[in-house]
């Protein structure tokens, strides 16, 4: 019952159907926008305007005022009927007691038409027919009420005829909308143009940080599988280094139990005889009869001061093999601690040279120590063997096709990669600048001032290393082109590893540094590239243009 009797309350009093568009008048009273207007037209041409419920009279065109209140009511009211048919798009404002779709929109009546009500309409100039549409009121000027039909330029508005004539626009420049969109379509297409590119910028970014994105996954992913490769591998060391640990102790301590248990069983045996020898004279010393005391044949060994003495000695004798085994466990004690903690510290020191924890050293080739043979590259980089240069000979400059850094080393931990090309033998590592210059002697590892590891095709990629002139063939046939120098100057170390997959740990040397410490190559045939140390290399290239400006 309440629904029937707000279903009532809601039919316009003209078409008395559900209120479609309702407008109210100045009396009050609320109609369909399409129904008053058709009713006040008819009127009109009498002069004067009525309200067809209350009969109130209008002598101007009354003002139509939307009443948006009630057309939220009816909204909601339809919502909530059974069996409502829902049209997609915009139907047609006449047909009231069957919805039917809209073909057309007129911007005059502010009315949507379908195909029977089109041909009914009125075909006057100012009744402009559009695409259909549900915010017919936005298409008419609202001060007005004439269709917008121009464009102000200087104000950006659309207008009616009026504003551009007596209106807030007179005087500005105004053109047909046809023509401002078509203006103002050529800038959107402009516009959408450079955004255009600009979005296949963005696309080429974004697809290279994905591609980024995809190798830093990768490479984590790589990193990881390394990291957990080592690890299993220190667990498989460190348990190998216990079991042997404890074998060794477990023999030691065989070895020992079995020494002290034959000298107690020795032992043993001598309290057994001494036992025996104190109950027979302990029987002697109680006899009564004088004869059988001395008349007794083992008196003499009885009564022997010097065989009880040298037994006295023995017994110490083998006290003092137990405290040498115990002095020599506590030796063998000291070694295997010593054996574990170098172990572990070969460990730690493979761990941070795979997975290196600081940059590169900044290692630059000094022209000025460079062989004639070699040819140092712009950036003091490279170092070729080619056709004798034209250099200066001067006391710094090796006669061995041999150069060194630079830099010196006088404190820390450093390293630097370097990649060998094409070379018949070359060398890589350290020395102090007081190395010889010429002579067999100035070669690196034939002195006491220089530790190098050397290979090459020459030698079959055999390494070997060399220093004070002493040279030791190591079993490691190479495979890579890419080597790591490691330096650590207070634990006096210098580490070479191979750059394989997995990183092979080649030799280490271990010294006393005394002076600064330079790196050193040496190449015949081919080439070698030091990696890294980039802002270095940017100091030196600016050093190098700005000399040549001030040259200029």
């Amino acid at each position: 019952m309440a629904s029937a009797g707000l279903r009532k309350e809601l039919n316009c009093p003209i078409c008395m159907d559900i209120y479609t568009d309702p407008v109210t008048l100045r009396c009050g009273h609320n109609f369909c926008r399409v129904c008053i207007d058709g009713l006040l037209d008819t009127e009109g041409g009498y002069g004067d305007y009525s309200c067809p419920q209350c009969r109130a009279t209008f002598h101007k065109w009354p003002p139509l005022q939307k009443n948006i209140t009630l057309c939220n009511v009816v909204e909601n009211f339809l919502a909530t009927q059974p069996h409502q048919e829902e049209i997609t798009g915009i139907r047609c404002t006449y047909c009231i007691h069957s919805p039917v779709p809209a073909v057309k929109s007129c911007l005059h009546c502010e009315a949507s038409l379908c195909e029977k009500h089109l041909k009914l309409h009125s075909k006057g100039p100012e009744h402009v027919l559009t695409e259909p549409s549900t915010s017919l009121e936005t298409r008419k000027c609202s001060v007005h009420k004439k269709i917008l039909e121009y464009y102000c330029t200087e104000d950006a508005a659309c207008i009616c005829v009026s504003c551009s004539l007596a209106g807030e626009h007179r005087g500005h420049r105004v053109e047909l909308l046809d023509e401002a969109s078509e203006k103002m379509k050529e800038k959107l297409r402009n516009v959408l143009q450079k955004l255009n590119t600009k979005k296949k910028k963005t696309e080429e970014r974004v697809r290279s940080l994905e591609d980024r994105r995809r190798k830093a996954q990768e490479k984590s992913s790589g990193e990881a599988k390394r990291v957990t490769a080592l690890f299993i591998d220190i667990r498989r060391r460190v348990d190998d280094l216990e079991k042997m640990v404890l074998s060794d102790i477990s023999r030691q301590e065989e070895k020992m139990s079995q020494s002290l248990s034959d000298v107690i069983q020795k032992l043993e045996i001598k309290m057994d005889e001494l036992s025996r020898k104190m109950r027979h004279i302990e029987e002697l010393c109680n006899m009564t009869d004088p004869l059988t005391v001395l008349q007794e044949p083992d008196n003499g060994d009885l009564c022997d001061p010097e065989e009880e003495e040298g037994d006295e000695d023995r017994g110490g004798h083998d006290g003092g093999d137990e405290d040498r085994g115990g002095h020599d466990e506590g030796d063998r004690g000291a070694e295997l601690i010593s054996h574990i903690s170098h172990t572990l510290s070969a460990m730690i020191r493979d761990i941070n040279v795979i997975f290196h924890v600081q940059d590169p050293a900044d290692i630059l080739l000094d022209v000025n120590t460079a062989d004639n043979n070699l040819l140092i590259s712009d950036d003091l980089k490279t170092a070729t063997w080619t056709e004798r240069q034209n250099r200066p000979e001067t006391a710094e400059r090796f006669q061995c096709n041999q150069v060194m850094s630079g830099r010196r080393f006088t404190s820390g931990r450093h390293y630097w990669d370097v990649e060998i090309r094409r070379s018949g033998l070359w060398g890589v590592g350290i020395c102090y600048p007081s190395i010889d210059r010429r002579g067999r002697q100035s070669y690196i590892g034939c002195n006491n001032k220089s530790w190098g590891l050397y290979a090459g095709w020459l030698c079959n990629n055999q390494c070997s290393v060399k220093h004070d002139s002493k040279t030791f063939q190591l079993p490691h046939q190479i495979s890579s082109d890419r080597f790591r120098i490691c330096l650590d100057y207070e634990a006096g170390q210098l580490s070479f590893y191979e750059l394989c997959d997995p990183i092979r740990h080649l030799h280490t040397f271990t010294a006393a540094f005394s002076e600064p410490l330079h790196a050193a190559f040496y190449v015949f045939g081919g080439c070698l590239d030091i990696s890294g140390g980039s802002r270095a290399v940017r100091n030196h290239q600016a050093r190098k243009k700005s000399a040549q400006r001030f040259r200029n």
